[in-house]
């Protein structure tokens, strides 16, 4: 059975993507400026973060590595969402 309905959550993602992508007009040169580097950092930082936490799951989470682990997880979210309009050809001249 199909459905018309867009899966849960994605029209929240499409709201999002919108507003990161078209700032406000005042706004709109010095995001334009900010906003390939910004996508470049966030792209490596994405790709970087999970070998900081393999560490952590190798040796066991004791104390107060599982907030840790939590932190880097949601770092590694939030540079996800900001780095995936990234692409290694942009910045080529």
């Amino acid at each position: 059975m199909s459905s018309s309905h867009p899966p849960f959550g994605s029209e929240r993602v499409r709201r999002v993507r919108e507003a990161i992508e078209s700032p406000p007009a005042g706004l709109s040169t010095p995001v334009a400026y900010l906003a390939a580097p910004i996508r470049f950092v966030a792209f490596w930082v994405a790709v970087a973060l999970p070998f900081l936490s393999l560490p952590l799951l190798v040796g066991g989470l004791e104390g107060s590595e599982p907030v840790v682990l939590g932190a880097l997880l949601a770092v590694n979210v939030v540079a996800l969402v900001v780095g995936h309009g990234y692409r290694a050809d942009d910045g080529a001249a």
